[in-house]
């Protein structure tokens, strides 16, 4: 074992992987291992064998915070705006719930790539028949162009609320973010992850200061968490409901985390794994409570200094943005909420780019230049905030934001149903599946996201 601690990246990233499982639908035979996912980055993040938890666990610290931006984007400041604004402190307990769901879903992505060695979509495209993995596939990328389109809304709002840029214009310049990934990419995942922490850091700070001047109540926070059962009957606050779950909880970032969890080059045998899946699990559990503070802190400081005031018609950022130093009485306070937003909206492109990559490596097995898959995916979430920003002002715009994270939700059936599967099973995961009581929780998460989204179909095309 000493032995084995001390071998090098490379050496433990050649280790033998799990044999490949018989077919698990259909009877349909069985791909090829694939490739390494993120081959250019599989295990270069050392783990020391022989050293303390605390150092170990530091090594792992990372991915979590890379997933947790797509937690923290501006999609999730509309629904959040639009739903404090509206609905007081009521649909904080979604947050909270969505919040849950998120942590336990992302372990268990975590728990697929440490174990399998596997990302999601190499897991579907080995074990799926070819029409279902199209399927998912599509389903994957209009998730990943619907968050990319937050992005460009988000980031094209901050740059009109700071510098005065039009949105339509806005726009266009976010098409450069691409050469920022790239940049980070080339220094290294650890600069990437060290600019991710820093913006994160940013974003905490300045909410912090807007809740504290906003003093809200915590004695109505609470009350409000007991009028949950209100929201299934209420169809707009069912679908703003619905919209924060998929702003929260991010259908690509399950691929997005079952690949960046194999750039740390643990042992690859059964207790490096172990020991690889309780590091990766802690750091995305706390990088999520800290997207849970943000998106809290969001619909927080909407109920506090909107609703409260009889302004429930706040609905959208830049109305937020230009009422909120009056409403607290400090001119700092929306040059704050600028800059926080400005910081979601930079993070949040790592999100979209790296899983656009793990996506199309892992269900197609095609791939392109990150610069071109970058720019394919940013120009496709681009085009249709240009035409409905021309068309129809940035209140389109804005609408166009929230109906984004509807349909963010729609897409996380796609991936939660096959990553649930995938980690129920002793033939992909080894002993590393999931206890009978895990499953039951886990598919019971997949149950509640059907469900919602059957509802809110149905209120939306025939109630």
């Amino acid at each position: 074992m000493e032995a084995m601690g001390k071998m090098s990246a490379d050496e433990i990233a050649t280790t033998k992987p799990l044999p490949a499982p018989a077919a698990v639908l259909g009877g349909s035979a069985v791909a090829s291992k694939p490739a390494r996912s993120l081959g250019e980055h599989h295990s270069s993040v050392p783990v020391p064998a022989l050293s303390s938890t605390l150092r170990k666990f530091l090594a792992f610290a990372g991915p979590g915070y890379l997933v947790s931006v797509g937690y923290m984007d501006p999609g999730n400041w509309a629904t959040s705006i639009a739903g404090g604004s509206q609905f007081g402190y009521t649909l904080l307990s979604v947050i909270l719930l969505s919040n849950l769901m998120a942590i336990i879903l992302q372990a268990l992505a975590a728990r697929l790539g440490i174990a399998s060695g596997l990302d999601l979509a190499q897991a579907c495209r080995m074990h799926y028949p070819r029409s279902v993995n199209l399927v998912l596939f599509a389903a994957c990328e209009l998730a990943i162009i619907a968050c990319d389109l937050a992005e460009v809304i988000g980031t094209a709002i901050a740059l009109k609320l700071l510098f005065g840029i039009p949105l339509v214009a806005g726009c266009i310049i976010t098409a450069l973010d691409a050469f920022l990934v790239l940049l980070l990419m080339q220094k290294g995942l650890r600069w990437l992850e060290a600019f991710i922490i820093a913006l994160i850091v940013t974003i905490m700070a300045c909410f912090a200061y807007e809740i504290v001047l906003a003093g809200p109540l915590a004695g109505e926070i609470g009350a409000s968490l007991l009028r949950a059962g209100e929201i299934p009957g209420n169809p707009a606050m069912l679908y703003i409901a619905i919209g924060i779950i998929g702003a929260t909880v991010m259908p690509h970032n399950l691929y997005l985390h079952s690949s960046l969890v194999q750039t740390r080059g643990f042992e690859r045998t059964h207790a490096g794994k172990k020991q690889a899946i309780r590091f990766a699990t802690l750091d995305s559990t706390l990088a999520l409570m800290l997207a849970l503070f943000v998106n809290g802190a969001i619909l927080v400081l909407a109920a506090s200094v909107f609703h409260k005031s009889g302004r429930t018609d706040v609905v959208e950022i830049e109305q937020a943005y230009e009422l909120l130093s009056p409403a607290l009485g400090a001119t700092l306070a929306a040059t704050l909420f600028g800059v926080a937003l400005l910081a979601c909206g930079l993070n949040s492109t790592i999100t979209g780019t790296l899983a656009g990559q793990i996506a199309m490596e892992g269900f197609l097995d095609l791939r392109l230049k990150p610069w071109a898959q970058r720019l394919l995916t940013r120009g496709i979430a681009i085009i249709p905030v240009v035409v409905v920003g021309s068309l129809y002002g940035d209140a389109g715009a804005a609408r166009l934001l929230v109906l984004s994270q509807v349909i963010l939700s729609m897409q996380l059936p796609f991936a939660v149903i096959p990553l649930v599967h995938f980690v129920s099973k002793r033939a992909t995961m080894d002993s590393f599946a999931i206890s009978r009581g895990h499953a039951v929780l886990a598919w019971s998460i997949a149950a509640l996201i059907v469900t919602l989204n059957a509802k809110l179909l149905f209120d939306t095309f025939l109630g």
